[in-house]
């Protein structure tokens, strides 16, 4: 009897991108590892060409009247050139948080990604039409 496993019918690839997380200024928040995480993870499905990714989760101090303000930097390495989004986002009527600012900086990623990717799949297009 044939086993009718989805798994046996396609091949499922997955993604495994390395994560290196540095938190600044700031206690470290296994929660905030674990969304970090998913949203690395989730930039898998753009490119297989990921090879580590590197985030940077900085509070830095400011004056009490400034409020708080978050920083986060993400680093995608990839063959040839990074991609690299450094997003700051200062208070806005008392409801910003460090979430906020990582959603918007993946979000970032994710479309520079998509951009190089695109570009390149462009590139080898026109290489095989002038061939």
């Amino acid at each position: 009897m044939k086993s009718s496993s989805p798994w046996t019918q396609k091949e499922v690839s997955i993604v495994t991108i390395p994560v290196n997380i540095t938190f600044r200024h700031m206690e470290s928040s296994a929660a905030l590892e674990t969304r970090i995480h998913e949203l690395a993870g989730h930039l898998g499905v753009f490119s297989d060409r990921i090879q580590a990714c590197r985030v940077v989760v900085d509070s830095p101090h400011r004056h009490h009247h400034q409020g708080k303000v978050y920083a986060v930097k993400v680093q995608l390495e990839l063959p040839g050139e990074d991609v690299v989004v450094d997003m700051e986002r200062p208070q806005r009527d008392n409801h910003e948080d460090v979430y906020v600012v990582l959603r918007d900086a993946f979000d970032a990623a994710k479309r520079q990604l998509q951009q190089r990717m695109s570009s390149l799949r462009g590139d080898a297009k026109r290489r095989e039409t002038l061939s």
